[in-house]
């Protein structure tokens, strides 16, 4: 799903439940931007959620009351708050429909299909009442945002409450979220209710829902969802009724629910510590579990409706899970929650707390990789929860390389380099000149392919070629020390490169400047071989250190490393460690022992050389 003419490798994701005993919240890091005991200015804000849904199954329409204690953690006197409607952006006009049918690739699950939506299938939230401790507010709804005018400003260090009913439809499943997908799953309810835009040290992020990530308020959630009786729930958070709903969630056979005097269940979830609460349902899911030894309790909901061969894959894609599990938590850090649920529905597949939407109709290579990726966002997003709209890069790119990682050791797939078709992509958008850095906002590529190779491909090789720069092992202290230091808050990409130069000693700004923040390429060149000198060009503007590999005429070899002078030092290697190499020199010259046959920079191609043809002389 990553090959190099990808336009974007999407994702949707669901919820799941499990018990009806205390839930046990999961312990955030301490409100610090280090592992240092010093006080340091960092701060997140803090949110609540209570809400009440009545979900209508035969109109698609739910009316809901939320109860939001917000507690404004920042420095900052606030005198507005906004709210997310991101069902808002399925109408015709919307700014999602219009910039799906006027970017030159538009992705085709959306195409213009939103243009086409009927009154009773569009997408909406209507708020009808809002209150701030008991006072009645003004608020407009502009798009898919809220804007909500204060009674009075939230100090620093004040908890308010918010009071809100509201009425709403579920569109067509078109992306992410809606109801009747393509594969038949009634309701993938994702981004479906009023959420609090967060705001930070760069002030509010109400960004209109326009195609791409998300950003949210760190929190809790207590989610009371009514809905037809025969239907199946799972999504974010713990269910703490299963005996009175009667769908088997204690021991994985979904059974009939108990009496009941109305047509309706009511299904209580609580969701503690995350940032975003997701669900799915359908009247025919199939609901199976698997424990992880010493972890969590997987759930898995597929449509009874699939053929005999993909239920067969959903069966064995569990035990595959189960590994997974284990490796990212011992790759990147430990999975805090007591359970994990993987929910077919949605469009393609879609990280959220504690579960994730995958569509189900797959082969089962396919259904395994898909829900690599997806399980790995639970580290890269949703306990390391950048901002994706400023920095979706660093949970595609970030979640892309440990799941090819462990699909090469779980698949036993043999990859020497199991990054290496994401390195063939960044190539292919380098040359194009489509590409645009790093630093553009996701919603803001001139196409869609440029941020899909861009956020999935180049953000791989941005992790996948520091390994080249500070060392395997280093890398891979410097991920679990930023799982450690981030962990429950919302790292920027300054910070990665922090905890990668604790580890490795090296100083690492450089990296992040050039290959995140410009669209500079690496280029380096064997110029010349005379005898005993050998001398390297740079051609590219992005500096690197280098590894170079010398075959000299008696046959033997030799290899030699290249510091960068501006990395202050060198990584772990064997190679012969010669002079530093100022990046403003084009040029760079030295003297071996014997006669030189043949030289190679880079030989295990691990350096994002845009030209391989001049790197061997």
């Amino acid at each position: 799903m990553k090959h190099i003419l990808i336009t974007v490798f999407c994702i949707s994701i669901l919820f799941s439940c499990n018990t009806s005993k205390e839930v046990t919240t999961p312990k955030p890091q301490v409100n610090t931007a280090t592992s240092s005991p010093l006080k340091t200015t960092y701060w997140q804000q803090h949110v609540d959620y209570k809400m009440e849904i009545d979900m209508d199954v035969e109109t698609y329409k739910y009316k809901g009351n939320q109860e939001l204690v917000y507690t404004n953690n920042s420095p900052d006197v606030l005198n507005k708050v906004f709210y997310h409607l991101y069902f808002n952006a399925f109408q015709p006009g919307s700014e999602m429909d219009v910039r799906s049918r006027t970017i030159a690739d538009p992705d085709p699950r959306v195409g213009d299909r939103i243009s086409k939506l009927k009154p009773n299938e569009i997408g909406y939230i209507n708020v009808t009442s809002l209150k701030q401790n008991g006072t009645t507010l003004k608020h407009d709804t502009v798009g898919t945002i809220l804007e909500v005018e204060l009674a009075k400003p939230i100090q620093p260090g004040e908890q308010v409450t918010f009071n809100m009913v509201f009425d709403a439809q579920v569109p067509l499943q078109i992306r992410r979220s809606g109801r009747n997908s393509k594969e038949g799953v009634a309701l993938s309810m994702t981004q479906w209710y009023p959420k609090l835009a967060e705001y930070d040290f760069e002030g509010w992020h109400a960004d209109p829902y326009i195609g791409r990530e998300f950003h949210g308020v760190w929190g809790n959630f207590d989610v009371k969802l009514t809905i037809d009786k025969d239907y199946v729930v799972g999504g974010s958070g713990y269910l703490q009724n299963p005996n009175t709903i009667g769908h088997g969630y204690e021991t994985g056979i979904v059974v009939r629910p108990i009496k009941s005097r109305t047509n309706k269940l009511t299904w209580h979830f609580k969701a503690p510590n995350v940032h975003d609460f997701t669900w799915a349902a359908d009247p025919n899911y199939i609901h199976d579990t698997k424990q992880v030894p010493n972890g969590p309790l997987l759930h898995f909901f597929y449509k009874n409706t699939l053929s005999a061969d993909k239920k067969e894959n959903w069966k064995k894609l569990q035990p595959k899970t189960v590994d997974l599990m284990h490796y990212f938590s011992k790759h990147i850090g430990p999975y805090p929650y007591k359970q994990y649920s993987v929910i077919q529905g949605g469009d393609g597949g879609m990280e959220y707390a504690m579960c994730t939407l995958i569509t189900g109709e797959r082969t089962f290579g396919s259904l395994v990789g898909v829900t690599a990726h997806e399980l790995a966002h639970s580290w890269f997003q949703f306990l390391l929860a950048t901002n994706e709209s400023k920095h979706e890069w660093m949970d595609e790119g970030f979640t892309s390389y440990i799941s090819d990682l462990a699909m090469n050791e779980i698949m036993k797939q043999g990859k020497k380099n199991p990054a290496e078709r994401a390195y063939q992509g960044y190539y292919y958008l380098a040359k194009s000149g489509n590409e645009q850095p790093f630093t553009t906002h996701a919603d803001r590529y001139h196409l869609n392919q440029a941020y899909g190779i861009s956020a999935y491909n180049k953000g791989e090789v941005f992790i996948a070629q520091l390994a080249y720069v500070i060392g395997q092992e280093n890398l891979k202290k410097a991920i679990k020390k930023y799982f450690n230091d981030f962990a429950f808050k919302h790292p920027r990409p300054i910070d990665f490169i922090r905890s990668a130069e604790k580890v490795s000693g090296l100083e690492l700004d450089w990296y992040l400047i050039d290959f995140a923040q410009t669209t500079n390429t690496i280029d380096y060149a064997v110029a010349s071989i005379n005898n005993k000198e050998i001398t390297i060009e740079r051609i590219g503007l992005m500096p690197m250190p280098i590894d170079l590999k010398v075959t000299y005429i008696d046959g033997s070899k030799e290899y030699f490393y290249i510091p960068l002078q501006i990395m202050r030092g060198e990584k772990p290697t064997k190679a012969t460690i010669i002079k530093d190499w100022a990046w403003a020199y084009p040029t760079y010259t030295f003297i071996t022992k014997k006669t030189v046959k043949r030289v190679e920079i880079d030989p295990k191609n691990l350096m994002a050389d845009i030209n391989k043809t001049n790197n061997k002389k």
